[in-house]
């Protein structure tokens, strides 16, 4: 029985697939549902009224993973009446009234331009007790002056832009996600200070490709400008960014990241390749001598910056001769994390009909040299900061064998994941207390690839607002912002980018 049934409020359970942009989506998602009357459903509770699937188009399987998903829940939902299911995201954006015709038990499919819409489309299919697909073409309201559930008390994303100019051959979320489409820096800067005011540390602000941010209102200093103007809000103690493009990187943001001091020592720049070649192909207008050269000013500015990157393995045509530029790009670069993906065919780019299509166990050998270069790397890069003094914010989530070690995970400022020992009373008085969104300093012991561990206990604690919203189980709600004139980690084994030049996927 669902709690609406048993005469309860409505249930609902968002389940998201993607990449950041998707996640934030979620949040609004969450947002509007809660604001329409609807509860989220508890952890153990298998039946809530409401499922909302918010899904990517990027892998080549996510169709399948969407209809297995959609299938086990068909029996569920025949068990209980009332129950709805709704589709939202790219995958619904993409393939539309499809999804019904395969799943007649769906309720509602919505896409990415009319996610303000899904309360409504909810009530619809309830009232008429049939399916409503309601796609748009365009978007019907910019993202942000939706309701937010923010999933963390310490950290928010904050949308800087939707949608994307670029033309990469292996990217279909331009045509998903539309035209770039900006919104005013005070409208960003209201959503900033509102999260902060409920006591968020750290924002990070997000778009296909942040650092062509200001196109649509002709100013293409204004990324530069928007990171300075974070630097005056009291209370935000970092900064973070994702993705820019190596194209539309200027000289004017290395100097905003280098001179404001809450701006993280941390870069987010896709390469996808080391070979001009293959860039070409891609349709990526940069060539390596440049992105080599944006690293080089970076580290000038800030020598300790942790530089990652996405790299395909695999692209139709690519030779060895390729790829081993590619291996040369990344010893050069010095990266402190990789993305690494396999190419496969995403239905409706231009790669996937083009020659050259690379058999499967050439990509793999490929993948597996890639990997190896990248560890050696990152675990050398890593190395070097044992000894270190580091701040970390203290995360919910990122240490999958916290509770067994007795540490606590955060970040560091550059991005690196950090797991730390917490002290005893005696060692350092209240360091049983440390809770998520908390800031501890403590000495790096160890490293490895893909973290560090600090094993003696830490230097310093302090608490923040954001840790005792943590305790409380508080977590942020924005209300919106109206609008005005118009994970690093392991790479894991996957298909392409979750997109092509901006947002990567989560660790």
């Amino acid at each position: 029985m669902t709690t609406a049934a048993a005469g309860g409020p409505r249930t609902y359970q968002v389940r998201t697939y993607g990449c950041q942009m998707n996640v934030h989506d979620s949040e609004r998602i969450s947002g509007l549902l809660e604001q329409a009357g609807y509860v989220r459903a508890g952890e153990a509770e298998d039946t809530p009224d409401v499922v909302v699937f918010n899904t990517c188009a990027v892998r080549e399987n996510a169709d399948n993973r969407l209809y297995g998903n959609l299938g086990h829940l068909r029996p569920v939902k025949n068990r209980h009446p009332g129950m709805q299911i709704a589709v939202g995201g790219c995958l619904a954006q993409k393939d539309r009234g499809d999804i019904v015709r395969r799943a007649p038990w769906v309720d509602v499919v919505f896409g990415t331009h009319n996610i303000g819409s899904l309360p409504v489309l909810l009530e619809r299919a309830r009232h008429n007790a049939a399916a409503e697909v309601e796609i748009l073409e365009s978007l019907d309201v910019f993202p942000s002056t939706l309701p937010t559930r923010r999933e963390s008390t310490y950290a928010g994303w904050v949308s800087i832009s939707v949608g994307c100019n670029n033309t990469c051959t292996f990217c279909i979320v331009p045509s998903l996600r539309g035209k770039e489409k900006d919104r005013r820096p005070g409208d960003i800067l209201s959503e900033v200070r509102a999260l902060v005011d409920e006591g968020v540390l750290e924002v990070t602000l997000l778009g296909q490709n942040v650092n062509s941010y200001g196109v649509e209102f002709g100013d293409r200093y204004a990324f530069g400008k928007l990171l300075r103007a974070c630097g005056e809000i009291d209370g935000l103690e970092r900064v973070r960014f994702t993705s820019p493009h190596p194209k539309d990187f200027t000289d004017d943001v290395i100097a905003a990241m280098a001179e404001t001091p809450n701006v993280c020592p941390s870069l987010h720049m896709p390469l996808q390749s080391g070979s001009d070649d293959v860039l070409r192909a891609m349709r990526r207008s940069y060539r390596s001598e440049k992105y080599l050269g944006i690293i080089e000013k970076v580290r000038a500015a800030m020598p300790d910056a942790a530089i990652t990157t996405d790299i395909i393995v695999g692209f139709p045509g690519e030779t060895e001769a390729d790829f081993e530029r590619t291996l040369d790009v990344v010893r050069e670069a010095r990266f402190s994390s990789a993305f690494t993906f396999q190419y496969s065919k995403r239905p409706g780019t231009p790669a996937a009909s083009m020659d050259g299509q690379l058999p499967k166990q050439v990509v793999q050998e490929r993948y597996e040299r890639l990997i190896a270069c990248v560890e050696e790397i990152t675990w050398a890069e890593n190395k070097k900061l044992v000894g270190e003094t580091v701040e970390v914010l203290v995360a919910v989530g990122e240490g999958r064998k916290d509770e067994r070690t007795g540490r606590m995970s955060g970040r560091a400022r550059d991005g690196r994941l950090v797991h730390f020992a917490t002290g005893g009373a005696g060692e350092m008085g209240d360091a049983g207390s440390i809770r998520p969104g908390d800031i501890v300093h403590t000495t790096i012991t160890y490293a490895a690839p893909h973290h560090l561990n600090a094993d003696g206990a830490p230097l310093s604690h302090r608490r923040t607002r954001a840790g005792d919203a943590a305790e409380a189980g508080r977590s942020p709600r924005t209300p919106g912002v109206l609008l005005g004139l118009p994970t690093i980690g392991a790479p894991a084994v996957a298909s392409e980018p979750t997109t092509g030049c901006a947002v990567s996927p989560l660790s």
